[in-house]
């Protein structure tokens, strides 16, 4: 295992997809997660025209605030076939918000249908907060 401060990691699941993600801070799991989606999905993002997005997505606690903010980004697949590779994110009181920074998607080689709680739960670890996230595909 790397000693990276934040990352992501392919975690073998029968079904769907597993991710394992951690990081020093919820905005940098929740930034790390959205780059493990992407990555999973095999996203390849366009070179041009870069794009940016503001979001607003909120829960009552961190694991639905990564929830909502995961199902904020496939909205934005789903409807302007957009991707991310940068994101800015501010998180206070259980809303959060982010500003996105990416392109149109030239290719995916495989879509996630939806983001869920299966499992998920977020707590300090070695790494920092650590989590498991299960995609449905």
């Amino acid at each position: 295992m790397s000693a990276q401060s934040s990352g992501f990691k392919e975690i073998e699941h029968t079904a769907d997809w597993e991710l394992e993600i951690w990081a020093p801070d919820l905005a940098q799991l929740l930034t790390q997660a959205a780059r493990g989606m992407y990555w999973l999905m095999g996203a390849r993002l366009q070179d041009a025209p870069r794009v940016q997005r503001e979001i607003k997505f909120n829960g009552v606690d961190a694991e639905s605030l990564l929830v909502s903010f995961l199902q904020e980004l496939l909205y934005l697949f789903e409807g302007e076939g957009l991707g991310f590779d940068q994101f800015e994110l501010s998180i206070e009181d259980g809303q959060g918000s982010a500003r996105l920074v990416g392109a149109p998607l030239e290719s995916v080689n495989k879509e996630i249908k939806a983001v869920t709680y299966h499992n998920l739960s977020i707590r300090e670890g070695r790494r920092g907060l650590e989590a498991r996230l299960v995609f449905d595909v």
